[in-house]
C-alpha cells in the first residue's frame, strides 16, 4: 500500500547524501516510523552500519519493529530488532535497532563514538522528552570528537515540530515535508469547556458518534483517572442502548499491562465496533487499526517539577495546538475521519504553539549523574533547550547528598554504580546501600514498585501492604514488577549470583526494612507526626503533609515518605505511599541526627535553652541544658529583636520621644541640604545595627518581661556625639513655652510637628511658632477651652485676620466664661477664664 512518505523518500535519501543531518515532518498516518529506516538500509553512506530508531514509548517501539519485520516478512530480532529497559530482541543481524530514548544515553555511555551505528533516527522528536535532548546533544558532541572518518548521520522527525527552530540548530539542516494526509480529517469545535466537566462532556461526544458516525473512535483524555470514570459510564450506557454487542470498550494508558495495549491497538470483528479511551500515549507511533472518529478533551496530565521543593507534582494542562493537530491524524490514518475537539475555536488560538520541552520543567538529576560520568559539563554541550538553572543546581545538591559526586561536582565510584542501573539516582541509592546492609530483595521489590503508578491506590499509603509482590490483586501488574524486582537483584548479585533472601541477622527486620529503604531514597522526606494520633506530619524538608482521614499509618510517630502530592499554593502536601520509619537506624545505616544547641525565644516570651537532635528540620530528640553563657543568651535575645522589629522593646515616652526630636532634625538636613549631621534613628535604621547601639546596654534575661528593666533612652542618646545633645535641645525642644506663660509639649511624631494649644494662650502673638533655628514652623492645633481643635494652621497671623471671626461667633456663645476678643493680637492670653485671671 502507498504511503504519502513514499513520495518524499528520494529527497530524504538526497538530503542525507549531502549531509550528515536532515529533518522530515509528516503528517500523522505518512508512514515515516516503519517506511524509512528500511528505505535507507542499502545507501551507499550507510556502509552497512545500523540504523538506531529512536522511540518515546515502549509500545511504540514494540510496534515499530514489529511492523517493520512483517514487512521483511521475518521476525522480530532479525534485521529488525528492538532494546529497551529489562527487554530487548536483537541479534547479529539486526540492522534496524529499534530503543527507547534512555537505551541511546546508556549506548552512548558504553561507546561514545557508536561505534558500528551509521544514523541514529529520533522519531515523533515533537514530544521532546529530556531523553530525547540529551540524546541528539550527546549525538553531536560525540560526533565531533570520534567520527571523522565515517560521520555519525542523524535524522529527527515529527508530525508537528518548530521545524525552523531545530533546522538552526543543527547547522541549517534541510527540512522535508511530507505534504497531506492519506485521508482527509474534518474538524469539529464543540464549544467552551471545563475541565471539572470533562468527563460528561466527552460521554456525551462519544455516545452521539456512535449514533452518527460509522468507525471506531480513539477518545483522549487527561489521565487514567478520567478514563476508569468515563468506562465505568460509557459501559452503563452502551448497556442501557443495546449496544454492548457491537461496541467495545477499551482503556490505553501507560500503567496498563503489554497485553492490555495490544488489546485496545488491535482490529475488532467486522461487526463491532471499538472506543479506545487513552492518554496522550496514543498521540505518536500508533495506528489503531479501525480509527475514523477523535475525541479530544483537549487535555493532558503532565508532570512538573518544583525545584524549591526538590518535588514532581503531576498538573493537568491544555494541550498545544501542536498536539491537537496531532491527535487530529490519529483519525485520517486509514479513512477519512472527523475530529471533535472539546473546545472553541477562540480557545485553540489560545492555545500555544509547541509543547514545554520537557528539559525546563523535569527532575534533572538523572541528566547530570548522566552527563558526570561522561565527563562533560552542562555548558560543554550545546542543547536545542538549555536545562533549568534552578532544577540543575537543585540536582547538584541531591546527587552530593547521595554520595553519588564530590562537592566540584566530580562523580563518585558511587556514582558511576548508581548510573548501571536503570531506575532513578535515588532508587539506584537505595538498592545498592540495601545489598550492602543484606536488604536487597525487599529494596528490589521497593525499586519496582516505585517505578511504576501505585496498582493498589486502595490500600491507603501503608507501602507495606502492596509487600511482597506476589500479594498484589493484579497478576499481570504483579507479574510485570516481579520480573523488574528480579532484574535488579541480578544486576546487583556480586559474582553473578543471587543474593541472600533475609537480611543481616539482628539488624535490619523485614518490616523494617521496608521504611529504611525509602528513607534511604527520600532523606528530606522522612515525616515526624505534629501530635498523637494526628493525620498531619512535618516533612525533614520543612514542608507539611497530611494522611487521608482514615489511614492506618496515622498512629505511627516517624514515616519515610516515598510519594507525594499536592496542587500548587497549597500548605500541605498528601502522603500517598509510605512506611513505619524505626528511629534506631540513624547513626548507624542512616546519618546520625545533626546535634544542635538551642536558644531561642519562644512566642509566649519564655526563654528555650536546650539540646536538640535534628534531622533536617525534625527534632528526634531534646535534652535541657542547665548550663548557659551570657552571651549566648544576648545573642538569642539579638534573634529575637531581629525578627520581631525594634517595636518589640520597651518604650517609654522619653525613649520615642528623643527618636522623634533627632529625626526630625535628619529628615529636614537631609530635604534641604542632602546631608545631615544627625544620625538617621528610624526603626528600620535601628533595626538593622542592633549590635551598634543596643547589645550593649542589653540585661541578660530568661523572661521577656525582665526586658522592661532595659534603659532604651540611653541607649539611644548614645548616637548623639558631643555637642549634638546640646544642640538637640536648642534645634528640637521637647516643650515651647507660649504667650500665657504655658509650656507646651511638641509632638514631634507628626511631620511637620505639631504644638496643640488652647487658642486663647496664643492670643498676642502674630508670628507661627519655629524650632531649627527658625527653619521649620510647627504645625498648630488651636484647641478649644475643652479641648478639641478648633483650626490647624502654619500661619498663625492669617488666621487671626481671617478665620478667627468666624471662630469666635461660633465659640462664643458656647463658651462665655473664655474671652473672644475682638482684637486677638491685642488681647492678654489666658490660660483659665476671664474670672481666673491667668
Amino acid at each position: 500500500m502507498s504511503l504519502p512518505i513514499d513520495q518524499v523518500l528520494p529527497k530524504i535519501h538526497e538530503a542525507l547524501q549531502k549531509r550528515d543531518e536532515a529533518i522530515v515532518v509528516a503528517e500523522p498516518g505518512a508512514g515515516k516510523t516503519t517506511r524509512v529506516p528500511l528505505s535507507l538500509l542499502n545507501e551507499p553512506w550507510l556502509a552497512q552500519q545500523r540504523i538506531l530508531l529512536l522511540e518515546p514509548r515502549r509500545i511504540a517501539a514494540r510496534l515499530a519493529a514489529q511492523r517493520m519485520a512483517d514487512l521483511l516478512g521475518e521476525p522480530v530480532g532479525e534485521t529488525v530488532g528492538y532494546r529497551m529497559r529489562l527487554e530487548s530482541r536483537v541479534s547479529a543481524n539486526t540492522r534496524v535497532l529499534v530503543v527507547t530514548e534512555g537505551v541511546l544515553t546508556r549506548m552512548l555511555q558504553t561507546d561514545p563514538s557508536l561505534e558500528g551505528v551509521g544514523l541514529v533516527i529520533f522519531d515523533e522528536f515533537h514530544e521532546r522528552s529530556v531523553d530525547a535532548d540529551l540524546g541528539l546533544a550527546l549525538c553531536r558532541y560525540a560526533r565531533g570528537l570520534f567520527r571523522d572518518a565515517l560521520p555519525l548521520k542523524l535524522l529527527v522527525m515529527s508530525a508537528t515540530l518548530d521545524s525552523d527552530a531545530l533546522s538552526d540548530y543543527l547547522d541549517s539542516a534541510p527540512v522535508v515535508r511530507s505534504e497531506g494526509r492519506s485521508f482527509p480529517v474534518t474538524v469539529h469545535y464543540r464549544g467552551r469547556s471545563d475541565l471539572r466537566d470533562i468527563v460528561p462532556q466527552v460521554k456525551s461526544c462519544v455516545l452521539q458518534c456512535l449514533v452518527e458516525d460509522q468507525g471506531s473512535i480513539l477518545v483522549f483524555l487527561p489521565g487514567q483517572g478520567e478514563i476508569l470514570r468515563l468506562q465505568r459510564e460509557l459501559q452503563q450506557a452502551v448497556t442501557e442502548n443495546s449496544m454492548s454487542d457491537s461496541v467495545s470498550l477499551s482503556p490505553l494508558y501507560g500503567a496498563l499491562s503489554l497485553e492490555k495495549q495490544r488489546e485496545a491497538i488491535r482490529p475488532v470483528a467486522a461487526d463491532r465496533r471499538k472506543v479506545v479511551l487513552a492518554t496522550d500515549i496514543a498521540e505518536s507511533s500508533l495506528t489503531i487499526e479501525g480509527i475514523t472518529t477523535v475525541i479530544d478533551s483537549g487535555w493532558a496530565r503532565k508532570p512538573a517539577f518544583d525545584p524549591r521543593l526538590g518535588m514532581t507534582r503531576l498538573s493537568t494542562r491544555r494541550i498545544s495546538r501542536a498536539s491537537a493537530e496531532q491527535r487530529a491524524g490519529r483519525a485520517g490514518r486509514l479513512a477519512a475521519g472527523n475530529t471533535w475537539r472539546l473546545w472553541s475555536e477562540e480557545q485553540q488560538r489560545e492555545l500555544p504553539a509547541f509543547d514545554e520541552p520537557e528539559i525546563v520543567n523535569t527532575d534533572l538529576a538523572p541528566l547530570a549523574l548522566q552527563l558526570m560520568l561522561w565527563g562533560v559539563g552542562v555548558d560543554e554541550l550545546e542543547w536545542l533547550e538549555r536545562p533549568s538553572g534552578a532544577a540543575w543546581q537543585q540536582a547538584l545538591a541531591l546527587l552530593e547528598s547521595l554520595g553519588a559526586c564530590s562537592v566540584d561536582g566530580v562523580i563518585t565510584e558511587h556514582g558511576k554504580a548508581m548510573t548501571e542501573l536503570p531506575v532513578h539516582p535515588r532508587l539506584a541509592h537505595m538498592l545498592i546501600q540495601a545489598r550492602e546492609i543484606g536488604v536487597l530483595p525487599m529494596a528490589a521489590d521497593i525499586a519496582a514498585l516505585l517505578s511504576d503508578r501505585d496498582p493498589e491506590p486502595v490500600l491507603g499509603a501503608d507501602l507495606s501492604l502492596r509487600l511482597p509482590l506476589d500479594r498484589l490483586r493484579n497478576r499481570g501488574v504483579a507479574s510485570r514488577l516481579q520480573q523488574q524486582a528480579k532484574q535488579f537483584r541480578k544486576m546487583l548479585s556480586k559474582g553473578g549470583e543471587q543474593p541472600a533472601s533475609e537480611p543481616a541477622p539482628g539488624r535490619v527486620s523485614q518490616q523494617e526494612s521496608i521504611g529504611l529503604c525509602i528513607a534511604l531514597a527520600y532523606p528530606e522526606r522522612i515525616a515526624q507526626q505534629r501530635s498523637c494520633a494526628s493525620t498531619g506530619f512535618q516533612l525533614a524538608n520543612g514542608r507539611g503533609a497530611v494522611l487521608a482521614e482514615d489511614d492506618s499509618l496515622q498512629r505511627e510517630t516517624l514515616l519515610a515518605v516515598a510519594q507525594l502530592g499536592s496542587r500548587a499554593g497549597q500548605a500541605n502536601d498528601r502522603i500517598f505511599l509510605a512506611a513505619p520509619l524505626s528511629p534506631h537506624f540513624f547513626g548507624d545505616i542512616l546519618p546520625a541526627p545533626e546535634r544542635r544547641e538551642v536558644v531561642e525565644w519562644r512566642e509566649n516570651g519564655q526563654l528555650l535553652i536546650e539540646r536538640q537532635y535534628c534531622v533536617g528540620k525534625l527534632v528526634l530528640n531534646r535534652e535541657a541544658v542547665r548550663e548557659h553563657d551570657d552571651a549566648v543568651l544576648k545573642a538569642a535575645l539579638m534573634d529575637w529583636l531581629a525578627e520581631r522589629g525594634v517595636q518589640a522593646l520597651p518604650w517609654s515616652d522619653n525613649a520615642r520621644c528623643l527618636q522623634q526630636r533627632v529625626l526630625c532634625l535628619y529628615r529636614l538636613d537631609m530635604q534641604t541640604r542632602g546631608e545631615s549631621e544627625w544620625p538617621d534613628l528610624s526603626d528600620e535604621w535601628l533595626a538593622a545595627h542592633l549590635d551598634q547601639w543596643l547589645e550593649p546596654y542589653l540585661p541578660v534575661v530568661k523572661n521577656i518581661r525582665q526586658l522592661q528593666a532595659l534603659d532604651l533612652e540611653t541607649a539611644l542618646a548614645t548616637l548623639l556625639p558631643w555637642p549634638l545633645p546640646r544642640k538637640l535641645d536648642e534645634a528640637a525642644p521637647r516643650t515651647l513655652e507660649v504667650p500665657s506663660g504655658s509650656r507646651i509639649a511638641i509632638d514631634y511624631s507628626e511631620s511637620p510637628p505639631v504644638l496643640a494649644v488652647k487658642l486663647q494662650e496664643m492670643f498676642g502673638q502674630r508670628e507661627t511658632p519655629k524650632i531649627a533655628g527658625g527653619q521649620l514652623a510647627l504645625t498648630l492645633h488651636l484647641l478649644s477651652p475643652a479641648g478639641r481643635p478648633l483650626q490647624v494652621t502654619q500661619d498663625l497671623e492669617s488666621f487671626w485676620n481671617n478665620a478667627y471671626s468666624d471662630v469666635k461667633k461660633d465659640m462664643k456663645g458656647r463658651y462665655p466664661k473664655h474671652p473672644w476678643p475682638d482684637n486677638p493680637l491685642a488681647a492678654v492670653p489666658k490660660r483659665g477664664t476671664k474670672k481666673q485671671g491667668f
